[in-house]
């Protein structure tokens, strides 16, 4: 008997990149970063390559080089490099490298050397972001040093990216300011001799509203688990992750009472309370106090009080409940339930946290749709 679980269908993703492959005429890069969004890497990793995802992409050398650990030998892009990694290891592995400047460039450079085979990178530039990747000013120097690099035979320069600001706003004016600026990068790329396989810009807004930002490949990060990246659009996605607990004990109260830590919360009547095992220390954000929505009994309920470390409370008032019933958090909302959208709205975040939050967590994670 489980208290408490994350279940994720591998078929819903399945499904949700055979939608996006669809719609595009380039080649997928399932992201599956950040432990798969909190869907697990490798899980979500098989399913989307079985539904025929090109790529996978992440952000660590570490993920990069669990994935080469597990077998999966498909192209793997890694960005998020700091000084000082042991970049040969992802060298040797076959790992894509993102190379955003001189300094990253020359380290990638040296881990071609210890390797003894070139590396495959990646050259980022701003487009607009001011995170990741070269400004427009350092953008030529990049490009001549990574030429020069390529025609010694210590990097073969696979791709140019970049990076969207509006990742919820595909319309958003930016949007095409950053098309212009990236186009014209890819001029000064062919100016310096170079010829990269795959230009890619596009995230999974973009895949899905901006065909003219597909190129070469594009990068689906949080669609591909059936959640949508523009609010109030749902492009026939299916939710994978569904997070929900049994109920851990109950009982009857006063009008009157206080509820949890620093009794934020008081029963306006006699009323029955259900104490679910779950809390921040799971994933539930603590701003889900007196907000949070939970589907418990045949009734949408809010969390009542305080989210405490390892648990929260319902007020039921007057409906009968039982230990061991199962309270669901969100879901796919077929049946009801609320979704990873509506604790988005509820606590006032985005639903890509909710659904990492529950990622790496106490709860067991339970796979529907395994072939492996």
């Amino acid at each position: 008997m489980w208290q408490a679980e994350v279940r994720v269908d591998l078929d819903a993703i399945r499904e949700n990149v055979t939608r996006l492959r669809a719609g595009t005429g380039a080649e997928l890069m399932a992201v599956v970063k950040a432990d798969g969004y909190g869907h697990g890497m490798l899980p979500a990793a098989r399913a989307a390559l079985d539904a025929g995802a090109d790529w996978l992409g992440v952000c660590t050398l570490d993920e990069a080089l669990e994935l080469r650990r597990a077998g999966i030998t498909v192209p793997v892009l890694a960005w998020l490099l700091s000084p000082g990694l042991p970049l040969h290891e992802g060298v040797a592995a076959g790992v894509d490298l993102g190379a955003a400047s001189l300094p990253q460039l020359h380290e990638m450079v040296e881990a071609a050397r210890v390797a003894g085979r070139a590396a495959h990178l990646h050259l980022k530039i701003d487009t607009g972001l001011s995170r990741g990747g070269a400004t427009v000013a350092d953008w030529p120097r990049l490009l001549e040093a990574a030429a020069k690099a390529q025609a010694d035979g210590l990097v073969e320069v696979v791709g140019v990216w970049s990076h969207f600001v509006y990742a919820d706003s595909p319309g958003h004016p930016t949007t095409d300011r950053q098309l212009a600026v990236f186009r014209e990068g890819l001029g000064m790329v062919e100016q310096a001799g170079l010829r990269p396989r795959y230009r890619h810009l596009a995230n999974s807004a973009a895949t899905l509203t901006r065909p003219d930002t597909h190129f070469d490949l594009v990068r689906p990060g949080l669609a591909i688990y059936g959640l949508s990246p523009v609010t109030g659009e749902r492009y026939g996605l299916r939710p994978a992750m569904s997070a929900r607990a049994r109920v851990m004990l109950t009982k009857r109260v006063p009008a009157d009472s206080g509820v949890s830590y620093g009794h934020t919360y008081t029963t306006q009547r006699d009323a029955n309370l259900a104490v679910v095992p779950l809390g921040y220390a799971d994933g539930v954000p603590r701003h889900a106090s007196n907000v949070g929505p939970v589907q418990l009994a045949g009734a949408r309920r809010t969390i009542s009080g305080r989210v405490c470390m390892d648990q929260f409370v319902l007020d039921c008032g007057d409906d009968p409940v039982a230990a061991g019933e199962v309270a669901t958090l969100f879901g796919p909302g077929t049946d009801g339930e609320p979704t990873a959208d509506d604790w988005a709205e509820a606590v006032g975040t985005i639903n890509y946290e909710i659904v990492t939050r529950f990622g790496g967590t106490r709860v067991p994670r339970v796979y529907d749709g395994e072939r492996r």
